[in-house]
């Protein structure tokens, strides 16, 4: 059965299905319902700029974004952001998706905590952007028709959503501090970690081995 929330169609398709009851078997409901927002955001973020992504991709973009901090497909080497991206390669590669599907989707969730680039990349990279940046940053958020965000917030509620993301962050790569650096995850840590010194980009270049 179609399902359409806030003028979005969910695509009703085999590969989404499996998507969703992957994710909802994985992440707990706070990372559940959000990357749900993700895309519907995303989607309606897509229309207000006359984009036009394929739903599929997207919909894999957005629901595999924070598969990074789920106790599953979460490392301890690695950006949170490519664990997601790594695993909705696999996903869709195993969903007979063509290798650059699979790489819009990759790069989609592995940039969507870069601002300023995502947004100038293929519509399938750009709208996992916006939708996170939507939900979890307010940006956009004005933009969009109220009824619209009534019905995706009715359809998937964020009750004390902010307190609860940031926790989920903090949790999902406190013991990977290092993969933080040069990123705004840099700042979850230096707020909500105790003893988290930051990497700094100066000291780096000034302390390198080069002799100089």
């Amino acid at each position: 059965m179609t399902e359409t929330i806030a003028g979005v169609t969910i695509p009703d398709s085999r590969l989404v299905a499996e998507a969703t009851e992957l994710v909802r078997d994985s992440a707990p409901p706070l990372l559940f319902h959000h990357s749900r927002r993700v895309f519907l955001f995303g989607m309606l973020q897509g229309i207000r700029r006359g984009l036009t992504p394929d739903p599929e991709l997207l919909y894999v973009g957005a629901m595999f974004h924070d598969l990074g901090l789920t106790e599953k497909y979460r490392t301890r080497h690695q950006r949170f952001e490519v664990d997601g991206a790594d695993e909705a390669r696999r996903f869709l590669t195993a969903h007979g998706i063509d290798d650059e599907g699979a790489r819009r989707a990759w790069t989609g969730i592995a940039l969507h905590t870069t601002p300023g680039i995502p947004e100038f990349m293929e519509p399938e990279v750009a709208l996992v952007t916006a939708g996170v940046e939507t939900d979890v940053l307010g940006i956009g958020y004005l933009d969009l028709d109220p009824a619209a965000v009534r019905a995706v917030t009715d359809a998937h509620p964020r009750p004390d959503f902010k307190r609860q993301i940031l926790a989920a962050f903090t949790q999902g790569f406190a013991d990977r501090p290092d993969t933080t650096f040069g990123t705004v995850n840099a700042d979850v840590l230096a707020h909500f970690a105790p003893g988290f010194t930051r990497t700094d980009f100066v000291e780096v270049i000034q302390g390198n081995a080069w002799p100089e």
